[in-house]
């Protein structure tokens, strides 16, 4: 038995047929285009899947159900998606058109960061654990929760936007329109915008950096890596910049690990690819503020293992 699993994105549309170890035998991706009219966009969806079929030599009949890990609010019930602020989508009846354009019957969707989180939870680093959260860090800041086996999305499956809790009072605006979300510190964006002030403040008082070099002397060619980089290589300013932003991190985890008690949290996104960088200053943070003293019974914190086959995975095992 297979599982046909959909990752939608703003910039490309992902599928991937999974068996059932939670393997991902083949995959295919076409762009999004996301300026168009919704129903194009599910044609092209509804093409990916059938094209990817018959290239692995299946048909509809082998597949038990597909899934689509979608962004926005994501009607787990009725198969629409209610808004969804970077695609065209507002009350859209994803599920019924995927079903028109390939003949599917049984489709099931979810939120994005949710699908991930689930993923983790059943083919990831979360295996077995009966309560997870997964954070990613991206151009945002996504949050799925796994509570007893089950996505945790509210009662009007809009839950689990851990990147709009609060952490500084009245701090940097949001895109969401609150000030001073974690998102906004602690996202992959928030890490670069933080060198970028950084360097300018240093560039102001006259100090020297390395970052400089590593960016040829323009902050727009500052990104997520470059504070990591330059404070492995002894600057100064770069072990700041890391400091501040883990020190952010781990305020939001210790909030979520005070609410949730999670088994695990695993963390996903680019930035998770400093390891141990990253992982060892912020455990010594997170579990210096978290509530629960007991070492025996500590969240754990890990990488998330799927990567960016996590929302493919995630859809993939929504009907489980």
């Amino acid at each position: 038995m297979y599982y046909l699993g959909i990752d939608l994105g703003g910039t490309n549309i992902a599928a991937g047929i999974v068996d059932e170890s939670y393997k991902i035998i083949k995959k295919k991706s076409v762009p999004t285009l996301a300026h168009r009219d919704g129903r194009e966009i599910m044609k092209d969806m509804g093409k990916l899947c059938l094209d990817l079929l018959n290239e692995a030599g299946l048909t509809v009949k082998d597949i038990a159900y597909a899934g689509i890990a979608t962004p926005g609010t994501a009607n787990s019930e009725t198969g629409v998606v209610e808004y969804a602020n970077n695609l065209p989508f507002e009350n859209f009846p994803i599920a019924d058109l995927l079903k028109e354009f390939t003949g599917i019957e049984k489709i099931y969707i979810e939120n994005d960061a949710n699908a991930a989180a689930k993923a983790e939870a059943i083919a990831g680093v979360a295996k077995g654990a009966k309560f997870s959260v997964m954070i990613t860090l991206g151009t945002g800041l996504g949050g799925g929760i796994v509570l007893d086996g089950k996505v945790y999305s509210g009662f009007n499956f809009a839950g689990a936007e851990l990147g709009h809790i609060v952490i500084e009072k009245d701090g940097k605006q949001c895109t969401c329109g609150r000030k001073g979300c974690w998102e906004t510190y602690s996202s992959a964006t928030g890490l670069t915008n933080m060198t970028k002030e950084a360097v300018l403040e240093a560039r102001k008082q006259g100090r020297k950096t390395l970052i400089e070099d590593l960016i040829n002397g323009d902050v727009n060619n500052c990104n997520a890596r470059v504070a990591f980089t330059a404070m492995k290589q002894g600057d100064k300013l770069g072990a700041e910049i890391v400091d501040r932003y883990i020190s952010y991190l781990a305020c939001g985890i210790a909030n979520v690990i005070n609410i949730f008690q999670p088994n695990i949290l695993s963390i996903g996104g680019g930035v998770c690819n400093e390891k141990d960088n990253l992982l060892i200053p912020l455990k010594k943070k997170v579990f210096s503020e978290t509530y629960t003293r007991d070492p025996n019974k500590q969240t754990q914190i890990k990488i998330a293992e799927l990567g960016n086959d996590a929302g493919i995975v995630g859809a993939a095992v929504l009907g489980l």
